[in-house]
């Protein structure tokens, strides 16, 4: 299995990157990695040359440029060339922490969607706060400005497809985000929604959810619009920074006895922290495509790199992509 890996990509590149792929190369000695980029930059952080190709190139998409215009100049960019490489059969999948916008325009323009898949969708898995190790997939993060009622019904049933291959669910429970979870509430858009997913045999529809009640394991994926998706995603990342920084401050205004009580807490806090970063889950995966297309954070470091190549190896064994094509095929 190949992975085309835009080495160029994010802040901290090609380092974070091309260390994050030394990482997985250990745990998956079945995948080919393909860095696109600097070949002397990245050649200084390739501790082991076994299923490493490096493709040289000087030209890399900038976190500021404009995505589709970039995409069609930028011809020999790490990015372009990764994607052409997925277009072309000659990687199975693509990953980059770089520009998202650019990211979508490649997605959508090289590699293409799957047939009868209108708008394909931003998807993380995002962290549950409930005991029970519950956490849950949530599509569109932004893929798309405006959806309309279909295209969220394909979106339940992508995210009922991975959350059944690639995270082992047997029966995952679909729930559409809305702003009650009567079936009478929500706008024109959510109602029809609603409606269409009590038809679909292929998905568990258990009905509307809150924004508040995602985070406690009610479902497993939540279905909603890509302008409302980024908005829910960014006030979660906000939320959860703001909390850490209420911490940190109210153990410094208590002095010696705030120190001592964090030392006490020292690994209670740390297991909350790393509960609440969601990159522990891996990419974002541009879902609905031909192949997997899965970016990260710019700031990503080497850590989650490999556990977004963790979960790049899982959608390419279990042959997600294939299923769907299959699906929309009948």
């Amino acid at each position: 299995m190949k992975i085309a890996v835009d080495a160029m990509g994010g802040d901290h590149a090609p380092q974070a990157i091309v260390e994050g792929v030394m990482h997985a190369q250990e745990k998956f000695p079945d995948l080919h990695f393909q860095l696109y980029g600097k070949e002397d930059d990245i050649r200084k952080y390739v501790k082991n040359k076994s299923n490493i190709t490096i493709i040289h190139t000087d030209e890399k998409i900038n976190a500021n440029d404009e995505p589709v215009k970039s995409i069609r100049i930028k011809k020999q960019a790490s990015m372009v060339l990764a994607a052409k490489a997925v277009k072309e059969g000659q990687a199975d999948a693509m990953f980059s922490a770089g520009n998202t916008g650019a990211i979508l325009a490649a997605g959508i323009f090289i590699v293409g969607r799957i047939k009868q898949i209108a708008r394909p969708a931003l998807m993380s898995t995002l962290p549950s706060m409930t005991e029970i190790n519950n956490d849950f997939d949530m599509l569109d993060l932004g893929a798309n400005a405006e959806n309309e009622p279909q295209h969220l019904v394909q979106y339940a049933v992508m995210g009922s497809f991975y959350a059944k291959s690639v995270r082992g669910i047997k029966n995952p429970r679909i729930a559409l985000l809305n702003n009650g979870t009567e079936e009478s509430k929500g706008s024109m858009m959510t109602k029809k929604t609603f409606e269409l997913l009590n038809q679909v045999e292929e998905v568990h529809f258990i009905g509307n959810v809150e924004a508040r009640d995602i985070l406690n394991g009610v479902a497993d994926v939540v279905v909603t619009d890509g302008f409302t998706g980024n908005a829910v995603l960014k006030s979660i990342e906000g939320t959860a920074m703001a909390m850490m920084n209420l911490v940190k401050e109210a153990i410094i205004l208590q002095g010696v006895k705030g120190k001592l009580g964090a030392l006490l807490l020292k690994d209670g806090l740390k297991n909350m922290k790393t509960k609440m970063d969601y990159s522990n889950a891996g990419g974002a995966v541009l879902f609905g495509l031909k192949a997997p297309i899965i970016k990260t954070h710019g700031s990503t470091g080497p850590k989650a790199v490999a556990k977004t190549i963790e979960q790049i190896h899982a959608m390419l064994q279990t042959n997600v992509i294939g299923q769907l094509v299959e699906y929309y095929s009948r």
